[in-house]
């Protein structure tokens, strides 16, 4: 059972990055997802949240407005559009996955991948 994240990257502040997260090796379509980050010297922090049918989603105040997460059970694979980029936004992001949705807000989930960097510079 697999989570990779991938769409990272470098880039100037106010631009756009969008990150995936795609499952192997099991579906994670009755889960809920979830992406965090953590940066050097800090502890990792949850950043958005969605139910398993992307009925409900959940942020962040500190991303509310500017980041968008989404999934596509189809693709088995959860997004998170990231818009009007700070350089406080860097970090390295992971996504999450767990059958309930506050043990991934918790930070708790049973599965996550291994991050995909974003540095965002000013």
């Amino acid at each position: 059972v697999q989570l990779q994240a991938s769409g990272g990257g470098l880039v100037q502040a106010g631009g756009s990055l969008r990150l995936s997260c795609a499952a192997s090796g099991r579906t994670f379509s009755s889960y809920a997802k979830g992406w965090f980050r953590q940066a050097p010297g800090k502890e990792r922090e949850f950043v958005a949240a969605i139910t398993w049918n992307g009925a409900s989603t959940y942020y962040a105040d500190s991303v509310k407005g500017r980041f968008t997460i989404s999934r596509d059970n189809a693709q088995n694979t959860v997004y998170l559009q990231m818009n009007s980029l700070k350089p406080e936004d860097t970090a390295v992001y992971y996504c999450a996955a767990h059958d309930r949705l506050r043990t991934v807000v918790s930070g708790n989930a049973d599965y996550w991948g291994q991050g995909t960097q974003v540095t965002v510079s000013s």
